[in-house]
């Protein structure tokens, strides 16, 4: 397990130019490295020459605890999750932040910069790590995503997390997921409740990074066939386990959009300038509107699509989140 902790935390960091899917064996467990923070910057630099990259760095006041242990989905199988909090005895909302990689790929060490600065406007800050498609399809990962919400309320008094304020962020396929975690608030048929059971999985908040919430839309449906013709199976056809021909209830199933109830979590979107990264957003907002929920977005211009791992648009993302995080939990305007 070691092992693969520091293994995970070199390949998402290291300046490795890994543009396609490369499966290792670690420990037992099939990984895709392709998707790396250095990766994704050699692929953004190519048209913005001027973009910076973000790495960890521990503010002031901020502690951290890291490689904990959240879940045991199966034999010598371990999930491990970070967290960073204000370095006093208060109590603090939580944020559940889940990593990008087509569901294929990427690592929660992805999401640690933003957890550092987040947790210092007086948030702690969960990173998680989920089962990828290579490993398990969907929606094991569902499962691992709402065990990690258990957990936190299970560990709440140890780490100091008000339970009545827990948020779950995602970028790209975690923005997939976060959206799916905050709708299905209250619906049994998403846990996979054999760690925690005691403890509910539902949140209060979600914040959706460029994630789609409509695998089915037409334009998404066309691309799919358009890879697949050329003999390239898309991540999401991985990921859910065949086509819409094949799994049409895991497509819909995994689609947000179609699970807003009244219990659903008020959402923020927050949006590069490419628009298949915005599929079912718009439907979304609209039936969330419809029971009252609040919703905002926000698109940023002239934005690549993995725009939350560098500056100038890094910091733009964080105040995004903590203003909306602020709003709901904090009663800010």
């Amino acid at each position: 397990m070691k092992q693969l902790l520091i293994l995970t935390f070199i390949l998402s960091c290291m300046n490795i130019n890994i543009s396609y899917s490369q499966e290792v064996v670690i420990d037992g467990i099939p990984r895709d490295t392709s998707f790396t923070l250095h990766s994704a910057y050699m692929k953004a630099k190519k048209e913005r020459p001027y973009i910076e990259k973000v790495l960890p760095e521990l503010p002031d006041g901020v502690k951290a605890f890291e490689n904990i242990v959240y879940s045991r989905p199966g034999k010598d199988r371990e999930l491990v999750l970070n967290i960073y909090r204000p370095d006093n005895e208060k109590k603090y909302p939580g944020l559940i932040m889940v990593f990008g990689g087509g569901w294929s790929s990427g690592s929660l060490w992805m999401q640690v910069p933003m957890a550092q600065q987040i947790a210092k406007q007086g948030y702690i800050t969960i990173p998680v790590e989920y089962r990828l498609s290579p490993e398990a399809k969907y929606p094991s990962a569902v499962h691992d995503l709402k065990t990690a919400v258990r957990w936190a309320r299970a560990n709440a008094d140890k780490y100091g997390i008000d339970t009545t304020k827990i948020a779950i962020s995602g970028c790209s396929a975690g923005g997939q997921l976060a959206g799916l975690i905050g709708t299905t608030n209250g619906q049994s048929k998403y846990e996979d409740k054999f760690e925690y059971s005691d403890f509910s999985s539902e949140v209060q908040a979600v914040i959706n990074i460029d994630g789609i919430s409509d695998f089915t839309v037409e334009s998404n449906l066309k691309s799919v066939a358009e890879s697949l013709s050329k003999n390239k199976v898309p991540a999401s056809v991985k990921w859910l386990g065949g086509t819409i021909q094949e799994k049409r209830d895991n497509w819909i199933s995994a689609s947000s959009v179609f699970h807003v109830r009244e219990k659903s979590a008020p959402i923020c979107f927050i949006n590069s300038s490419i628009p298949r990264f915005h599929d079912g957003r718009d439907e979304m907002r609209e039936k969330l509107n419809h029971y009252n929920i609040y919703t905002e977005v926000h698109e940023i211009p002239d934005t690549p699509h993995p725009f939350w791992l560098f500056r100038p648009w890094f910091d733009t993302n964080v105040s995004y989140m903590v203003n909306f995080l602020d709003k709901i939990f904090k009663n800010k305007k």
